[in-house]
């Protein structure tokens, strides 16, 4: 167990010395890590899906196990299957010049990594990180969100009956644990959450230059396009966007579609909500807002637009009084850039209907706002495709389908400016968490010495050989 008795600096340095006693873990050690996360997860599952229900209100178990169980376990036997070989250092030969020499790439553990864990997805989002660290050999320091307080005080003492203290720490608190949190001189730290938040995570970690990895969030378009297949788009965009009550960094924060094709979206997503969500308010498989704060925010959302001009589509029916914070899924239609809700990621079931005249306003709307997190377009033109990847930056994209980039452990999972900086998952992860050092294995036979001083003939040829051909 974590003895709570100890300060944040006194438990990272115990940390600190634990990795200096052991700074390149054997692979049987790591994988014995990773077996005891999988084992927690196999074995705590219930337990884990009623406390996340318990917070929210309500999060379906099937959610859980879909968008929390399943990824993390995913990701732990991937590394399982292929950690021992992403440790192999990576051996080249030596430039031309410095032949016979060798180099090599050869993967270090940082040290002790530090993880900041947002509300949304309390278990992914601590469990993925932790995999590609202790992949990597690093011990972790792990802040869990004071908004899911069931779940974290669980995850605590679960971490703490299977890892020694200072192997992996999970710290709970409030905000200013938190900041405290952050100002630790950790070897690399890995946060999700709001971009506001994230530049103030960043300042902190400037002031130890701490490397860091931020994963934020923005507002990630959905773009179907003319040539696509419509019902089926529009179910996977309703799809990625109710999973969660939209409370998914990569949810689909609003959709670019053709302008004769607006009322069809709407016919069309109240269809596939009535079919997917059957009377949606009181469905125990569709998720309330996590707290009052959040649905207050998103009434406020909601409100603005409407005052400015916005006309509200409400999807679904029903209501339960006994689950809280239940908010109907809602199109607002006739959005213009000047409502807070084109600026302000919505994190909930609110969805902005933009309309386009052609792709490429379509595509020059995403390229002129800050880089998303996440892009989403349907469209079955190949060409069409290449000029959407071509004309947009985000932190990832999925075509015909949404969220399912961030499951693919051969991928990085990452934002780019306002959403993000650095990625993870999978090797991409054990490279973050890892410095790759250089290394060069001088010949005993070599030219070296033919570059000493004194500077006379010899050494002046030598220089012009290599100014050359270098």
């Amino acid at each position: 167990m974590i003895d709570t008795s100890l300060s944040l600096n006194d438990q990272l340095q115990r940390m600190r010395d634990a990795h200096r006693g052991q700074p390149m873990p054997a692979w049987p050690d790591r994988a014995r890590r990773l077996r005891a996360l999988e084992a927690l997860l196999l074995q705590h599952r219930n337990e884990i899906a009623a406390a996340i229900n318990a917070d929210f209100g309500c999060r379906p178990h099937e959610e859980t196990d879909l968008l929390e169980i399943y990824p993390s376990l995913s990701a732990i036997r991937h590394a399982l299957a292929r950690g021992r070989r992403w440790m192999k250092p990576r051996r080249r030969l030596a430039d031309l010049l410095f032949l016979p020499a060798s180099t090599e790439l050869r993967p270090q553990p940082l040290g002790v990594i530090g993880i900041i864990v947002p509300w949304n997805y309390p278990l992914y989002l601590a469990i993925g990180p932790l995999v590609d660290a202790l992949a990597a050999g690093n011990r972790a320091m792990i802040k869990m969100s004071e908004y899911t307080p069931r779940f974290s005080v669980l995850f605590a003492d679960l971490v703490g009956q299977r890892f020694t203290p200072d192997e992996v720490a999970v710290i709970n608190g409030d905000a200013e644990v938190a900041q405290a949190f952050s100002s630790l001189p950790f070897d690399h730290l890995l946060f999700t959450g709001s971009t506001a938040v994230g530049r103030h995570v960043m300042r902190a970690a400037a002031a130890n230059l701490t490397p860091v990895t931020l994963e934020l969030g923005g507002k990630s378009p959905a773009i179907i396009g003319p040539d696509a297949h419509f019902e089926r788009a529009v179910e996977r965009i309703v799809f990625g966007k109710l999973v969660n009550a939209g409370q998914t960094c990569i949810a689909p924060d609003y959709v670019l579609l053709p302008r004769s094709r607006v009322d069809d979206f709407v016919a069309t997503a109240r269809a596939t909500v009535n079919r997917l969500y059957p009377q949606i308010g009181a469905n125990t498989q569709y998720a309330s807002v996590v707290s009052d704060a959040q649905y207050r925010r998103l009434i406020g959302l909601r409100d603005e637009a409407l005052a400015a001009g916005a006309r509200a589509e409400v999807l679904g029916s029903g209501s339960d009084p006994a689950q809280p914070r239940r908010l109907l899924p809602t199109l607002l239609v006739d959005v213009r850039d000047s409502m807070k809700v084109m600026h302000e990621e919505i994190f909930g079931p609110l969805l902005p209907v933009v309309a386009y005249d052609t792709l490429d306003e379509a595509i020059g709307y995403v390229a002129a706002r800050p880089h998303p997190l996440a892009l989403y377009l349907f469209e079955r033109s190949v060409a069409a495709i290449e000029r959407v990847l071509s004309g947009t930056i985000a932190g990832g994209v999925t075509v015909n389908d949404t969220l399912y980039h961030i499951a693919q452990h051969k991928l990085p999972f990452g934002g780019i400016g306002p959403s993000g900086m650095g990625g993870y998952h999978g090797e991409a992860g054990f490279r973050t968490f890892s410095h790759a050092k250089p290394v060069m294995r001088q010949a005993r036979l070599n030219g070296a010495g033919l570059l000493n001083p004194p500077y006379g003939a010899r050494f002046r040829h030598m220089l012009g050989l290599l100014l050359r051909r270098g």
